[in-house]
């Protein structure tokens, strides 16, 4: 296969999948009766055009870095993590937990306290399937994705027998109080000078999220652990002859990974709904799968992958509500950027390889 620069890989090969999956959903469109131009205009507008748009993006984005960030460490490891949803569920019950249990005075002492409940309560979720792989041999997407069942499973039992307050029918916990609520991107933007809609759910999530992105970056690619985890994604066999403990490795990705995971749960548990309510995390953790894979795990590209996965829940929303065209084809658009960045991420590379080729060698292939 012909090499491609790196800047070429990470740029060119996501861009040309977004653009093939444009270009098909374009064609699904047209099918529907739909005006694609049009269809596309209402996604922008509704996603990018008004700070009641960008706050929505924005918190929908915030929910990928997280779950992306999550994958990502354990892909570096060469574990496939596909249980950040019930990592995230389970950080969810850590938060609400650490919510409840104190009438915080500000949420400035409330968000550590609801960090580190969601982060212990996300590794943990985490670390049973990574031991069972590290010890037992069982296979990480296996034992993760049982694990996204069971968590649903422990969170309905909690919101209906135990957290549901008494004469509530609804299966959620009660409001968190006042001195847990975290300010919004208005609350933020505002002693700037800065104009942001008071009815986005964007909060101060979204920086810690971005925050998550460089510590992430840090560990990965500038601390001995960091190098470790990618040696033994590499190489199994490679890192055990330089001394690498595998289980170790194994352990630790997959806690880092939930932790990150948990986390998510500031934002749409703490941040938006503030209180803890079945089907909270709506599938961002398998969407983090994707930010994942069109980042090419890298810290950077998540964060781009993650605005842009975020732009198209948004944007879908927008086309839902002044179109015929379903909801649904959002689903078919993700579908296709994760077809074509993973399992046909070929069928984009090596006609780019060719090009590549071709211009390196004057003209000839």
């Amino acid at each position: 296969m012909n090499k491609m620069p790196a800047w070429a890989d990470a740029v060119l090969v996501p861009l040309a999948s977004i653009l093939l999956a444009a270009a098909i959903s374009a064609i699904i469109i047209l099918i529907i009766g739909e005006d694609p131009p049009e269809a596309a205009r209402l996604m922008v507008t509704g996603a990018l055009g008004s700070t009641y748009g960008w706050g929505y993006t924005l918190y929908y984005a915030t929910n990928f870095l997280f779950t992306g960030l999550a994958f990502a460490v354990a892909s570096h490891a060469g574990l496939f993590n596909i249980g950040s949803e019930g990592q995230a569920v389970f950080g969810g019950i850590g938060v609400a937990l650490a919510c409840l249990a104190f009438p915080w005075p500000h949420w400035v002492a409330a968000l550590p306290a609801a960090i580190l409940l969601a982060a212990v309560f996300g590794a943990f979720w985490a670390f049973i399937p990574g031991w069972l792989q590290a010890r037992r041999g069982s296979h990480i997407v296996i034992t993760t994705i049982m694990f996204n069942f069971i968590a649903a499973a422990i969170l309905n039992y909690l919101l209906v027998n135990v957290l549901r307050p008494e004469g509530s029918m609804d299966p959620a916990t009660e409001k968190f109080p006042p001195g847990t609520h975290l300010p919004t991107l208005h609350d933020l933007l505002a002693p700037l000078g800065i104009g942001f809609s008071r009815a986005a759910p964007a909060n101060i999530s979204l920086p810690i999220a971005v925050a998550a992105c460089v510590l992430v970056w840090l560990l990965i690619y500038r601390t001995r652990l960091g190098y470790e985890i990618r040696a033994f994604g590499q190489s199994e066999t490679a890192s055990r002859y330089a001394g690498i403990n595998p289980i170790k490795i194994i352990v630790i990705a997959m806690m880092i990974s939930g932790a990150l995971s948990g986390c998510m749960a500031i934002n749409n548990v703490m941040g938006e709904a503030e209180r803890l309510v079945l089907n909270a995390t709506e599938g961002a953790g398998f969407i983090g799968i994707a930010v994942a894979l069109m980042g090419r795990n890298h810290p950077a590209g998540v964060f781009l992958a993650a605005i842009l996965f975020g732009f198209l829940y948004q944007g879908g929303a927008e086309l839902a509500l002044w179109t015929t065209i379903p909801r649904e084809l959002i689903v078919v658009i993700q579908a296709l950027v994760i077809l074509l960045t993973g399992a046909l991420d070929n069928m984009v590379r090596i006609p780019l390889g060719h090009l590549f080729a071709l211009f390196r060698g004057g003209g000839r292939a």
